[in-house]
């Protein structure tokens, strides 16, 4: 006789795993336009020159660790060399039924309205903090294809990111 429930048990409990590990340093992420060109996963706005106290806001970095289901995260950091301060208000993605952004207390996400991009400094998301969240992800996202987030800024306006699926277990190379 062929036990099968303990594997079948162990293989859904690892799914799930996985997919409550995507606000953590394990996470998982999104994906989208199913065959949506090879592009760079960076964006500039200039809506409001670097002088005169004005952000400048540049996107680098920014992937999502394939998702085992409809619920993934996106991580990018956000520079500003601009003179003033700007706030990321929210994100949008058609891929998604509901984007939010989160921080991370005590190994805990906690939804927030906003993150401020001071003047001359970064908004970093990434693994284990601060991050994107796509809720009710529409398509299954696969490794290798890019999805179309677009980051709302209170003075920039909208920047579009179009940000690679990367596998599951990705991490981005250490700052030097």
């Amino acid at each position: 006789m062929i036990r099968r429930a303990p594997l079948a048990l162990a293989c859904v409990l690892a799914a799930a795993g996985l997919t409550l590990t995507a606000c953590s340093d394990g996470s998982s992420a999104a994906d989208a336009k199913a065959h949506a060109p090879e592009a760079p996963a960076s964006a500039t706005a200039s809506a409001h020159p670097a002088a005169g106290g004005k952000p400048h806001l540049t996107v680098d970095g920014a992937y999502v660790p394939q998702p085992v289901g409809d619920l993934a995260a996106a991580f990018l950091v956000v520079k500003n060399t601009g003179g003033g301060d700007d706030t990321l208000t929210s994100v949008t993605s058609p891929v998604s039924g509901e984007v939010s952004i989160h921080k991370t207390v005590n190994d805990r996400m906690v939804e927030v309205k906003s993150f401020d991009v001071p003047a001359g400094g970064t908004l970093d998301l990434a693994r284990g903090g601060n991050h994107i969240m796509l809720m009710g992800v529409k398509k299954p996202l696969k490794e290798g294809r890019h999805i179309a987030l677009e980051l709302h800024f209170r003075k920039t306006g909208a920047i579009k990111v179009n940000v690679p699926v990367k596998a599951a277990n990705y991490q981005p190379a250490a700052a030097q």
